[in-house]
């Protein structure tokens, strides 16, 4: 089973990044018992639910919460990717 946590940790580029959603395709196309949201509008769906309450996991396991989040990349990568191929 992969560290997902460690992974993120490791996460300090844009390649990093790539990478990490790379590891994170090959791992539902490979182990979908391993997810609980397999569906887009699931993942989608809880992506959206968890943002809303990311203070309290960030809180529950004694980690600092993010600050200077660029919202706006993340609403970017999401839509660029509706139409990117």
């Amino acid at each position: 089973m992969i560290d997902f946590n460690k992974k993120i940790n490791e996460i300090n580029s844009k390649e990093d990044f790539v990478n990490f959603i790379e590891l994170l395709i090959s791992n539902l196309k490979n182990n979908p018992e391993e997810w609980t949201n397999k569906t887009l509008p699931e993942y989608l769906e809880s992506m959206s639910s968890w943002t809303e309450d990311m203070e309290g996991y960030y809180q529950n396991n004694d980690m600092p919460i993010p600050e200077d989040i660029n919202w706006k990349v993340f609403a970017n990568i999401l839509i660029a990717a509706k139409m990117y191929e």
